[in-house]
C-alpha cells in the first residue's frame, strides 16, 4: 500500500513536466503546412538545411513552416523536428531538392533566436529579442529595425563584406568584423563565414 501511494505521488509529481514537453515531426509541408503553438517571450534554436531561408517575427504567438518555390511540389521529405518545452523550442528543417526552393519560417517577434544554416541566402526580419545567427557561407541578411535596441553587436566574415549601414559599419576582405556596445536591451551576433553580412 504504502508502494503504492508512493508510485502515484512521483507520478503526479512529474506529469506536469510530461505535459510541459511537447515533440513534433511534419513532413509534406506543401500539403500541410505547419504549425506549432509558442508564445512570445520564448528561447527558439532553429537549425535549417542549405537555400532560401526567410525568418519573420509576426505578432502570433505560434511558429509557422511553409516552402514554396519551382520545386515545392518535390519537396515532400523536407522534414520538421520540433522539441519544445515550457518556453523553449528547438526546430530541425532538413531535406528536400537542393534549388528552387524557398522555406519560410515564421516566429513570434518577441524571441530570442538562436540560428545556424549551413550554406545559401538567409534573411531575419521582424525580430526583437536576441539574435544569434550563423551562415557557413553565402549572404545573410539582419533587419536590425533600430541600433538603439541593442547593448551589443557583433558581426563579422572570415572572407567577404560586412555592410551595416544602421551602426555605421562597411568592411571587405579578410576576417573583417565589427563590435559595438550601447544602451538597449538586446544582444546580437551575426557571422558568415565566406559570402556577404548585411545588417539593415
Amino acid at each position: 500500500m504504502l508502494r503504492s501511494s508512493f508510485f502515484l505521488a512521483c507520478a503526479a509529481l512529474l506529469a506536469p513536466v510530461c505535459m510541459a514537453q511537447t515533440k513534433l515531426e511534419a513532413t509534406d509541408l506543401v500539403n500541410h503546412p505547419f504549425s506549432v503553438d509558442f508564445a512570445s517571450g520564448g528561447k527558439l534554436r532553429l537549425r535549417v538545411r542549405s537555400g532560401e531561408v526567410h525568418v519573420i517575427g509576426t505578432d502570433q504567438n505560434r511558429i509557422s513552416v511553409e516552402i514554396s518555390g519551382k520545386k515545392a511540389f518535390d519537396a515532400r521529405n523536407v522534414k520538421v523536428r520540433v522539441e519544445r518545452k515550457d518556453s523553449t523550442a528547438s526546430m530541425r528543417v532538413s531535406g528536400g531538392p537542393r534549388n528552387d526552393l524557398t522555406i519560410t519560417i515564421r516566429i513570434p517577434s518577441n524571441t530570442d533566436l538562436y540560428a545556424r544554416i549551413p550554406f545559401g541566402e538567409v534573411h531575419v526580419e521582424n525580430i526583437t529579442g536576441n539574435q544569434d545567427v550563423e551562415l557557413h557561407a553565402g549572404e545573410l541578411t539582419v533587419a536590425v529595425r533600430d541600433s538603439a535596441y541593442y547593448s551589443h553587436v557583433d558581426a563579422s566574415v572570415f572572407s567577404g563584406e560586412v555592410d551595416a549601414a544602421p551602426f555605421g559599419e562597411s568592411h571587405g576582405g579578410l576576417f573583417r568584423s565589427f563590435r559595438k556596445e550601447g544602451n538597449g536591451r538586446y544582444r546580437l551576433h551575426a557571422h558568415v563565414g565566406a559570402g556577404q553580412l548585411t545588417l539593415q
